[in-house]
Parts: structure tokens; sequence; C-alpha cells
């Protein structure tokens, strides 16, 4: 019964993941995610674009290494 229960907890925070990366899908077609956060490096010369989003990559970095220990957590002390 123990391994039911992690699996519906495993299912339910899938759940609320997939919704949040729903929301965001939604957010960036509204508002678009090029160059969102200071820190973006977005250069423009005469026949020359180059865009690195630095601090976005950053932000996600630090995004999923919170989600990752906070499961780790959850499943190790089970």
């Amino acid at each position: 019964m123990d391994i039911l229960r992690q699996y519906g907890v495993l299912f339910i925070i899938a759940g609320v993941i997939l919704i949040v990366l729903g929301l965001m899908v939604i957010f960036v077609d509204f508002h678009g995610f090029e160059g969102i956060l200071p820190g973006d490096i977005h250069i423009t010369r005469k026949n020359f674009s180059f865009h690195f989003p630095l601090a976005t990559c950053l932000f996600i970095s630090l995004i999923l290494t919170a989600v990752f220990y906070i499961l780790r957590n959850f499943f190790s002390s089970r």
C-alpha cells in the first residue's frame, strides 16, 4: 500500500508541474520570452544579430535545482 501512495503523490506532483508548464506556455505566447530578464545579452549590428539569454538560463537552472532538491528530499525520507 505504501508504494501506491508514493505513486499517487508522484502523479499529483507531475500534474501540478504540467499545469505550471501549461500556464508558462500561455504566458510566453502572449508576452514573448526572449529578453524578458535583465542580464540577457542581445547584440544587433548592421548584418548581424546575437541573442544569449544568460539571466534566463540562470533563472531556469535555479528553479530546476530547487524542484529536484525538494523531490529528492521528499522521496528519500520515505
